[in-house]
Order: C-alpha cells, then structure tokens, then sequence
C-alpha cells in the first residue's frame, strides 16, 4: 500500500481535533483518546475485532478505579487523620480491588489486561486532574473517561484511512516465486 499521505501527518491533522474534543466547557480529558489509541496499536495493526476488545476492558479498568475512589472516600473519615492510617487504608483498597480486576482478567470479555489497567489508569489521572463535566464527581469523571478512551480506536481508524492508501502493483520482485516453476537445483547453484 502506498500512502498518498503520510501517516504522520494524517495522525497529526487528528491529534489537533483533540484539542476541541477536550477545549469544549465539558472539559473533557484529550488525552484519554492518546491512551486508547496507542492501546490499539500496540494490539498490532489497528482492527475491529481489537478496537473491541479495547472498548470492553478500559471502561472495566475504570470502573474498579471508581470503586477505589468511592470505598477510599467513604471508608477514611473512619480511618483517623494521620496519614500512615489513610495511606494503609487506601494500600488495603486497591490490594483487594486489584485482586478483583486481576481475575476479571480471567473471564474472555474482559482478558485485555492490560486494556483494563490503561482504563484504570486514565480514570484516576481524568479524576484527580479535575477533568470531566463537573470537576470532583466520580461519576463525571467515569462517564468522561470512558467516553473518550472509546474514541482513541476511532482516531486510530480514521488515521489509517485519511493516509488515502492505494495499492500498489506488485513487482515480479514483490511476487517472488509465486507463478514460476522452482529452478532446478543447477539454474539454483
């Protein structure tokens, strides 16, 4: 195939739309879509069937991040003020929650672990950062990371296909021996 533009700047060109995906009054997190869309590459070359084994277990891997947050949040006023205690708390949370998303790992739907821990990642990074509609929601924070983790694979298409490929006529070099009789062993010595 034969790029009619090159990937970088197809790439590029969308890269820059991200910028108003994030830029709108909901600020949204731009860079969850980077996430997402080097998840799919290095999946191997962008596909369907890849994209959607990305798109079930990122927003799993943000939900067991929710979850993280709302124990934390309920359970340390209880815990005391010093921050051993809160740091213990917070060390027992995610060992029991990682456990649990390390197993959903098991289950076919979700065995893109490492699609789960970028989700994990970009919801914790979409919180803490204050992105989302409304800044400090837990909720906001999941429904707008996963929302734009959902379009890194779509960038990721949409680069492939602004390149405007062609094919390009195969070469007797390209076809090999495809078509010709094998050399006898003395054309081949």
């Amino acid at each position: 195939m034969r790029e009619r533009v090159p990937h970088e700047i197809a790439a590029s060109v969308l890269a820059a739309t991200t910028a108003f995906v994030g830029g709108t009054t909901l600020d949204l997190p731009p860079w969850a879509i980077f996430i997402s869309w080097a998840g799919l590459h290095l999946m191997g070359p962008p596909s369907l069937a890849n994209a959607r084994r990305l798109w079930a277990a990122m927003p799993v891997g943000s939900a067991f991040a929710l979850a993280i947050v709302l124990i934390d949040q309920h359970l340390a006023p209880h815990a005391g003020t010093g921050r051993w205690t809160q740091d213990a708390l917070l060390a027992a949370v995610i060992l029991v929650l990682n456990t649990a998303l390390m197993y959903t790992g098991r289950l076919r739907a979700t065995s893109l672990v490492p699609g789960m821990f970028l989700g994990f990642a970009s919801y914790f990074a979409t919180f803490f950062g204050g992105f989302g509609y409304h800044a400090g929601s837990v909720w906001a924070a999941w429904v707008s990371v996963v929302a734009m983790n959902a379009l890194g694979p779509v960038y990721a298409y949409l680069a492939g296909r602004l390149t405007f490929a062609t094919a390009t006529p195969a070469t007797d070099d390209d076809r090999g021996a495809v078509g010709k009789p094998a050399p006898s062993a003395a054309q081949a010595g």
